[in-house]
């Protein structure tokens, strides 16, 4: 058994002093009296592990050139078979830098030049081989907006407006739909069923959630549209040209959670033309659940945590604007270990020197899953 002193333990929902948390692999007990045995680790400020909901990290690699970049299969449009992680290599420099700044664990997307783009994964940025890393499938990536009619010259049916992007997936959602009601009337088995109708399939019944790229407000529209039309499970992704509250409040209202950002990068298209960081105010004035994207190499991972200083500065606490890199992420994404420290949640967290919200404070030791994966 290990333990390590709070001197103030943000533990992915709330604040409390003066603790001490017993771990092995998971968190076992955290008590304000010393443990009477074990290992002692360290001493200081204490949060979870950081999750970033969103990035390409280990697809578009630090120190490659552009013509390396995989993250996006351009052989298809519709190609919900891709799998993220296929083209991760751990050996990205960038993994390093996060694991030193407490991000441990990264939502890894295809990007968002098709259509539908393929299943996300969760990986831990602490290993050293995508086995190992590999934690979990999150979802499938979908796209609406500009990106996806952006790529005409790749290869598959490629949509030219917002339109015909939607239609696509209607007319694959229906096919979905008619297959399943003919395999419950027995006149087709699953055998005889096309791989990408199959995961169609899966999503309408919910096996899947739907990752989508959205950035604006009518883009938001499409996307309500189609979840109530099919009952899909989705995520709205971005959403950085959404600059209303009542847009905002639509989306909640909807019951769609929201995975936001990237934050200070440049709004590089019209897409973005109203992205602003004083948008937060309406995300967090709408009660819309989200949490925080680095859209890796968008901004750099490393940086995540530093965005959430523009939502302090409209009055979120600190507890909660630690949530949302934790316990909320954890959450959106469907993953029930990870985000708190609490007995039964692996033991991945970071040790700060000081308060992790002043400039001057870094991480003096990251643990992950029980054990040290940096120290300073």
């Amino acid at each position: 058994m290990k333990y390590v002193k709070a001197r103030l333990l943000y533990d992915g929902k709330t604040i409390r002093k003066d603790q001490y948390v017993s771990f092995d692999d998971k968190i076992t007990s955290i008590d304000d009296k010393k443990p009477l045995n074990g290992d002692f680790i360290g001493e200081g400020i204490i949060t979870p592990a950081f999750i970033d909901s969103h990035s390409h990290i280990g697809m578009v690699r630090s120190g490659e050139p552009s013509a390396e970049d995989e993250s996006n299969e351009q052989m298809e449009n519709l190609f919900p078979l891709v799998r993220a992680i296929d083209s991760v290599y751990m050996d990205d420099s960038a993994f390093a830098e996060s694991v030193e700044n407490g991000v441990l664990y990264s939502t890894v997307l295809p990007g968002s030049g098709n259509t539908l783009g393929g299943k996300a994964s969760l990986i831990r940025n602490f290993k050293s081989n995508i086995t190992d890393a590999f934690f979990m499938d999150i979802g499938i990536k979908m796209a609406l907006g500009f990106n996806p009619r952006s790529t005409t010259s790749w290869k598959g049916t490629r949509p030219t407006t917002r339109m015909g992007a939607a239609a696509l997936l209607r007319e694959s959602f229906y096919s979905a739909q008619k297959a399943i009601n003919l395999i419950k009337k027995g006149k087709k088995d699953i055998d005889e069923i096309e791989p990408l109708t199959e995961v169609f399939m899966d999503i309408l019944r919910g096996k899947y959630k739907l990752m989508v790229h959205t950035h604006k407000e009518d883009d938001a529209e499409i996307l309500i549209s189609l979840k109530n039309e099919f009952g899909l499970k989705v995520v709205l992704n971005h959403g950085m040209d959404i600059h209303t509250l009542a847009a905002f409040r639509r989306i909640k209202e909807n019951g769609i959670p929201i995975v936001y950002g990237p934050m200070d990068s440049l709004p590089y298209k019209v897409e973005l033309k109203h992205e602003s960081w004083r948008n937060v105010q309406f995300l967090m004035e709408s009660g819309a659940k989200f949490s925080m994207m680095s859209d890796h190499p968008v901004i750099l991972q490393r940086n995540i945590f530093l965005t959430m200083r523009h939502f302090l500065r409209f009055g979120m606490d600190r507890a909660e604007a630690i949530s949302k890199l934790t316990s909320e992420s954890a959450e959106i994404l469907g993953i029930n270990n990870l985000g708190q420290i609490n007995p039964g949640f692996l033991a991945s967290m970071v040790i700060w020197n000081d308060d992790p919200f002043a400039l001057t404070s870094h991480p003096v030791k990251v643990i992950g899953e029980g054990n040290i994966v940096y120290e300073e």
